[in-house]
């Protein structure tokens, strides 16, 4: 396990990438698109690709339909790319998905948020521990929440078998303060919010980010990496302002048309993955896919200049 753990962490540092989910025309998953996209982030060589994240629209997929997702992940994915499958809902589901996962080849399992309207913030904390007592391969505990106490992620980090913690709440103190409490710990932090605040999270000592961006522009995607690796915040600005508009279309509706945007802008660059399912936002209006039309069009030419 330790030299899996050690994989999972280097994955975690670099791009970890969430893919949309296709669908055909009768609204159900469309593999074979999938594996096309998923081949495509492998040749463009993103770290780790994050199966059935909330870009892939987990919440809106049966139980069955995130295994048909895990498993041509996996397939395509062929090694090439270190594959996190995820996982989420009830515990005892997440436990049947990650086994599934598991034995289709998944090296990781990401445990999605529990997002019980009830649930006690040290016992989301240990709905994140059981998972990880309970799966084969490194956990990554994404947390989109900053109501758990440090001492909370203080055992997430400590645990042996989680590799690291996708921190996706915007509250910078806590994140500075549970990275200080956790130097001890081998776990990664890794930023949760894609690349427009990356730098931010780097600044206090996480590696690595999520990103939906790298469906359509993995070139943008991995030069904002590398800036970040070399320690070159305002490159990593500059090219962050660039893709401003983008991600700021993805806050819309609140935070509904962060995958519409995605879907859309892959549909301007000639690869139809289908609309997003409800309660997502399905489609954009006129004038927001004419902002959108503009800012691909833009970083398309740039990425093709560089």
């Amino acid at each position: 396990m330790d030299d899996r753990l050690q994989t999972v962490r280097k994955a975690l540092t670099g791009i970890s990438g969430v893919p949309v989910t296709p669908y055909r025309q009768d609204g159900t998953v469309d593999v074979e698109k999938l594996g096309a996209l998923i081949k495509r982030l492998t040749v463009a060589r993103v770290h780790n690709l994050m199966a059935a994240g909330n870009t892939g629209e987990f919440f809106t997929l049966t139980m069955e339909e995130v295994r048909v997702v895990h498993a041509a992940t996996i397939k395509a994915a062929d090694g090439m790319s270190l594959v996190s499958a995820a996982v989420g809902r009830s515990l005892t589901e997440a436990k049947a998905l990650a086994r599934d996962a598991i034995a289709e080849g998944a090296d990781a399992i990401m445990g999605h948020h529990p997002m019980d309207p009830f649930a006690g913030p040290s016992y989301q904390a240990s709905y994140f521990l059981e998972l990880a007592d309970f799966c084969t391969v490194p956990v990554i505990a994404y947390v989109r929440s900053d109501g758990f106490a440090v001492e909370d992620f203080r055992k997430l980090a400590l645990h042996p078998n989680i590799a690291g913690i996708k921190f996706a709440s915007s509250n910078l103190m806590l994140l500075a303060d549970v990275i200080r409490a956790t130097r001890d710990a081998p776990a990664i932090w890794v930023c949760g919010l894609a690349e427009g605040w990356a730098p931010a999270f780097y600044a206090m000592g996480a590696r690595g980010f999520t990103s939906g961006l790298v469906n359509v522009f993995p070139e943008r995607s991995h030069a904002i990496h590398r800036a970040l690796e070399a320690g070159s915040y305002a490159a990593a600005r500059d090219l962050i302002d660039g893709i401003a508009g983008f991600e700021l279309l993805r806050t819309k509706y609140n935070n509904g048309a962060n995958v519409t945007v995605v879907k859309e802008a892959l549909g301007m660059l000639g690869t139809d993955v289908g609309p997003v399912r409800v309660p997502g936002v399905v489609n954009l209006d006129d004038d927001e896919r004419r902002i959108l039309r503009g800012i691909v069009d833009r970083v398309k030419n740039e990425v093709f200049a560089a």
